[in-house]
């Protein structure tokens, strides 16, 4: 059986998966900088300045820097259409003397730590894009068992329903790694402020179905991480 996708728009609904990705060999690279404190200003102005030589060779997603959760983080999601792809853009960007000279030789020495997976889209989730620009994301981190969808699938899906039909919240995509730390899932959540994601979040824990769904999925969960983030200029999602 393979997961599918129907019922009103954002909303997907779930059959059991062995596999984690969509029928396609679309991927996402999802890369993390832990940025120097003193630097992080710097940083930030040197992508919004810099950052298009970096678009003009591939597809990005979005860029943010972290407000709550984690300090002095950025975030970026890349889109390649297959492996060859990425190996050909990679090519590109050492070749590039504006990237290379510009952004990569200032930028560097502002890094403490670079980290990078990759991800697909779960086959029952199409990317979406919040109702307006403005507004902050929830990036959520799930640590599951190991034994991936054929274990955790179902009840996973029903517990980002439950959060869906609360209707405080806005999914634009759910992740699971390909590369990087297996059995983790990223969420990416758009909401018009952070108050008005608690206050979404006070209803749902209320609501006894969000309380059922995700009663269900945490006995698969190892860990989770809830991060506060803000785009940036360059960002196509804002």
């Amino acid at each position: 059986m393979t997961w599918f996708r129907r019922g009103l728009p954002g909303q997907c609904v779930v059959r059991l998966s062995t596999g984690p990705r969509q029928n396609n060999s679309i991927f996402y690279e999802i890369r993390t900088y832990d940025i120097k404190p003193a630097k992080m200003k710097e940083f930030l102005e040197m992508v919004n300045k810099y950052f298009h030589f970096r678009t003009a060779h591939s597809e990005l997603v979005g860029f943010w820097y972290s407000e709550l959760g984690a300090m002095n983080k950025v975030f970026h999601i890349w889109k390649y259409d297959n492996f060859a792809h990425r190996t050909a853009v990679r090519h590109a960007l050492a070749n590039d003397k504006d990237w290379q000279g510009k952004f990569i030789s200032a930028a560097l020495p502002l890094v403490e730590k670079q980290h990078n997976e990759v991800a697909y889209l779960v086959p029952w989730c199409q990317l979406g894009k919040p109702s307006k620009e403005g507004g902050v994301y929830e990036w959520v981190t799930f640590q599951m068992k190991p034994g991936g969808p054929a274990l955790w699938g179902e009840a996973f899906r029903a517990a980002i329903n439950a959060h869906i039909n609360t209707g405080y919240t806005k999914l634009i995509g759910v992740f699971h790694t390909e590369y990087g730390l297996l059995n983790t899932v990223h969420v990416l959540w758009w909401n018009e402020s952070p108050d008005h994601r608690a206050a979404g979040r006070h209803s749902a824990h209320e609501d006894a179905r969000v309380v059922a769904a995700v009663r269900d999925s945490v006995r698969f969960l190892e860990s989770q991480q809830n991060v506060l983030l803000i785009p940036l200029q360059c960002s196509p999602l804002k």
